[in-house]
């Protein structure tokens, strides 16, 4: 199949298909009139590329997973080094998420304590104040 057939199959353009290619995870072969050419395999190598990026996997980190289709692997994710791959995703991931927390107990923090402030000045002011910036 041509460029465009495989970028129309696979829910991408043209273009990022070429990005692929020049990063080395789709071959460059050649048809006699010069067309770029793909099979069924370079569709589900694609389909492996775009459902990562979907997950948040970053281009290179798609390499394991296509290098294992391209071995004749039934999935991608049946190699080694892919499921390297996994658990550096799930342990970024596990810090990110413990970032988040941290953040979220701060700001939690804040609104609390702030809270407590503006209901420190209703009590003596016997009614809340108006914020010039509105509500």
């Amino acid at each position: 199949m041509r460029i465009g057939e495989l970028a129309a199959r696979a829910g991408t353009t043209t273009r990022a298909l070429r990005y692929y290619e020049s990063r080395g995870l789709l071959p460059a072969r050649r048809g006699g009139n010069g067309y770029r050419t793909y099979d069924e395999e370079d569709l589900r190598a694609l389909r492996q590329i775009r459902t990562l990026q979907d997950f948040g996997f970053e281009l290179e980190e798609t390499r394991p997973f296509v290098e294992c289709l391209r071995a004749g692997h039934p999935e991608g994710d049946s190699c080694p080094a892919s499921l390297a791959v996994y658990r550096g995703k799930v342990a970024e991931l596990d810090a990110l998420i413990g970032e988040l927390s941290a953040v979220r107990e701060k700001v939690g923090a804040q609104l609390a304590r702030a809270e407590r402030a503006m209901e420190a000045l209703a009590a003596e002011q016997d009614s809340v104040p108006r914020c010039e910036l509105g509500e």
